[in-house]
């Protein structure tokens, strides 16, 4: 199996051109590989994270191969992850395998992803490899029968923002910079080979049918739930980092009024002091006396409002997938009243409120 991902940011290619990425080939055995990992070492919303290998060719990015990074707990201390990684890829180039950086993958606990630490982990990749991207599997929503892998980018603006290691508000704003353009998606379409695809049509065949009364299972609820906790979580942080960035903006108002009224006071004097024949006061450093406030970092709220976002998205496709169970019991139900035409007496399904 493969996975093309369609991505539009550029790299830089040895004439110093840009030349446009058209998309990135995931191979099968990748994406076997990360549920694995998972599925072996991750317990609750413990993370689990690896390297992506593969290479360039031409337009498209193939990830062709990975490797998990191992646990290890403080008792490890000389533990060299850098080591590992180049022992782990100089034995897959002494055995004929695609051995070069392209990204990484990590594991998401209900799309808990959107933090500092992936944020700076995937600058280091894509700062020193530009077509490193950084894939995002959720295992709660691949539970629930639907993959869920999902690649990511830094946006070039972000890249610059991080380069200059300014994060102030002043720095974001000039750089308009709001937590809808800080990655940016790369679609993924899942691809087999012809082998694969004919060895699925026969296990679909001899598989048995699923029972009916699943099409009316609600069995989401219980993750809706845990995405609004953790959504809420999320909008009081919001909250009191607004709250944190209003008191700023007090204390920089109540400063530039002292800062005014001390002006006037040394003018004041100094006209004083001129009528009695003396000289003026010296003049002072105003920024000595008073120093301006440390604004808080913004980029922590935007990484909240993208985690935020990304919550929204996740309650969003719960609803839908709701509706699409919905309809299909619905139809059950007609098909049902058509086998026994009795039924029609107790129910009226004309003026059923059919959801949307």
């Amino acid at each position: 199996m493969s996975v093309i991902c369609g991505m539009n940011s550029s790299r830089f290619m040895e004439s110093g051109n840009k030349e446009y990425l058209t998309f990135s080939v995931l191979n099968f055995r990748v994406v076997l590989k990360i549920i694995k990992h998972y599925q072996e070492e991750g317990q609750g919303n413990e993370v689990v994270q690896g390297v992506l290998l593969g290479l360039v060719v031409d337009d498209r990015l193939e990830i062709t191969n990975c490797f998990p990074f191992p646990q290890h707990t403080e008792d490890d201390a000389d533990f060299d992850e850098v080591q590992y990684q180049m022992e782990m890829m100089r034995s897959l180039r002494h055995v004929n395998i695609d051995h070069l950086h392209v990204g990484w993958y990590q594991s998401t606990y209900y799309g808990s992803f959107v933090t500092r630490a992936l944020l700076d982990s995937q600058f280091s990749y894509q700062h020193a490899i530009e077509e490193s991207v950084v894939l995002i599997y959720d295992p709660i929503k691949t539970a629930q029968g639907s993959l869920s892998l999902k690649a990511y980018r830094l946006t070039p603006k972000l890249m610059e923002v991080c380069k200059e290691k300014d994060f102030s508000p002043e720095a974001l704003k000039k750089a308009n910079i709001a937590y809808e353009n800080m990655f940016e998606e790369v679609p993924i379409v899942i691809k087999n080979s012809y082998l694969i695809n004919v060895m699925l049509w026969e296990l679909e065949k001899k598989s048995a049918v699923a029972d009916r009364h699943e099409l009316l299972s609600l069995a989401s609820s219980n993750h809706l739930g845990k995405s609004l906790q953790l959504l809420m979580d999320r909008v009081d942080e919001m909250s009191q980092d607004i709250v944190k960035y209003n008191t700023y903006l007090r204390n920089v108002s109540k400063q530039q009024q002292q800062k005014h009224q001390y002006q006037q006071r040394r003018q004041q004097e100094n006209l004083q002091r001129q009528s009695r024949g003396e000289a003026p006061l010296p003049e002072e450093d105003i920024n000595k006396l008073f120093k301006p406030p440390q604004p808080p970092a913004r980029m922590e709220s935007l990484l909240i409002a993208g985690q935020i976002n990304t919550y929204c998205q996740f309650v969003n496709e719960i609803q839908q997938l709701w509706g699409l169970r919905i309809k299909r019991g619905y139809v059950s139900v007609l098909g049902l009243v058509s086998a026994f035409p009795t039924i029609n007496m107790f129910l009226e399904f004309s003026s059923y409120p059919f959801p949307s």
